[in-house]
């Protein structure tokens, strides 16, 4: 499947791709900031979510919440969000609202500081906040968005601390820095702006050009620090928590190749024979013959810098110990190790990811997504285009390689949550090292 791409690059620096698509009358606009909690300087932690939350709140000619108002009156739909190393905003509307969306956005990127106060300021930390409270540290389990980084990349590494932030680095953030954080990071040269669906290219190049075109470029942004890191933790990494949950989790992650990488492919299939769906290996095994584990599936980050995780989450049956459940996960884990993985695996696996992949980019506003994550960390949205054929590449051999490198015991992260007991002293596994450098 090849979708139709065209790039251009406004003399300000804004990336734009379009793919044109007139199957149904919708268009997908998504706009990505290469900017995620990775840029967060000591003191600052869940800052580039805040301000996610701050770029609705209005600009020069846009009232606060007149985004969402706008947007969901012409019958579309709207969103953002942030991730390690990018933020981004994206509309799904009726093609004729095209031009309305791209107004908005050039709005917001070009004059947003006007319209910033202190209310807002402290309103949308006050909902940072809240959010912290209700999908991190009062639902069970929330915490391992944050406990799985830090366990996997070494102290001061830029995926290491908190994406959502710490309560007290959100109350020290003031209207100055976010000033400055926009300054930075919401420039067009550091941004990229797709829209995919039912358009006449001309025209967007047109509106593009009339709306993001006068937006100056930003001034040089500072270096994070380094990305590196070794490609093996070294020793098996453990953290056992006790949590008010009813039932043992367990998150187990592996080093494995940057997304976009050639090893990446593998490690993807390798995580699809393991995880994806029911017919994977870990639900098989763990979840209807052993009847150990109620849930089992495996997950990319997809970082293209530093160091990628695969990660299996497996939730146990009720009367599974969370000992008993990281045996278990350890003993599939080694099985595939031992055994490795047949061609008959890979290419049911392959097969899944094609299909999610091929599906998706039937959607407007996810192919728009995918076109701004390849030209965000690549430069080129057309890499899009081959993301098939690197996976009906994938053999067996290239995933039992991958398998010996990466899924050795000195290669592991176990992230474990037990039911809190009562009174009790909790006995971990064994000490929790400091990842690997």
């Amino acid at each position: 499947m090849q979708i139709p791409i065209e790039t251009f690059r406004l003399d300000n620096g804004l990336l734009v791709t379009i793919s044109e698509d007139h199957t149904a009358p919708i268009v997908g606009v998504n706009l990505w900031y290469h900017v995620g909690s990775a840029n967060e300087r000591p003191g600052r932690t869940g800052f580039a979510h805040l301000f996610e939350h701050m770029l609705f709140q209005g600009s020069a000619d846009v009232a606060s919440n007149e985004h969402f108002e706008l947007i969901q009156r012409a019958g579309g739909t709207l969103n953002g969000s942030t991730w390690l190393d990018r933020t981004n905003y994206y509309e799904v509307i009726p093609s004729n609202q095209t031009e309305l969306v791209l107004w908005l956005e050039a709005n917001r990127m070009g004059h947003l500081l006007p319209a910033m106060t202190q209310e807002k300021l402290d309103t949308q930390r006050d909902v940072v906040k809240n959010e912290r409270r209700w999908s991190v540290d009062n639902q069970p389990y929330g915490t391992w968005w944050e406990r799985l980084p830090a366990l996997c990349f070494p102290d001061g590494h830029p995926f290491h601390h908190s994406l959502i932030g710490s309560m007290e680095d959100l109350s020290q953030a003031s209207l100055d820095d976010i000033a400055t954080f926009f300054r930075t990071y919401y420039t067009p040269d550091n941004a990229v702006l797709s829209i995919a669906g039912d358009v006449d290219p001309s025209e967007v190049r047109a509106w593009v050009a009339q709306y993001f075109g006068p937006i100056p470029r930003g001034r040089e942004m500072p270096n994070r620090p380094p990305m590196n890191v070794a490609p093996l933790f070294g020793s098996w990494l453990r953290e056992v928590v006790p949590d008010d949950v009813a039932l043992p989790r367990l998150f187990l992650a592996f080093r494995s190749p940057v997304f976009g990488s050639d090893g990446y492919y593998a490690a993807s299939v390798c995580g699809a024979v393991l995880g994806l769906r029911s017919g994977s290996r870990l639900y098989r095994r763990l979840v209807r013959e052993r009847e150990v584990a109620a849930e089992a599936a495996a997950f990319t980050y997809d970082l293209p810098e530093g160091s990628d995780l695969l990660v299996l989450d497996v939730t146990a049956r009720p009367g599974v110990s969370g000992e008993a459940l990281h045996e278990a996960v350890a003993g599939e884990v080694d099985a595939v190790l031992a055994e490795g993985v047949t061609e008959a695996e890979v290419s049911r696996a392959a097969a899944l990811i094609e299909t999610e992949l091929v599906t998706a980019l039937q959607s407007a506003g996810d192919r728009a997504d995918r076109l701004s994550m390849f030209a965000t960390y690549f430069g080129k949205p057309e890499l899009l285009n081959q993301q098939l054929v690197r996976y009906q590449q994938i053999t067996a051999s290239d995933v039992n390689a991958f398998i010996r490198e990466r899924l050795g015991e000195n290669n592991r992260a176990s992230l474990l949550y037990i039911p809190r007991p009562d009174g009790e002293r909790v006995e971990e596994m064994g000490e929790t090292e400091a990842a690997a450098s």
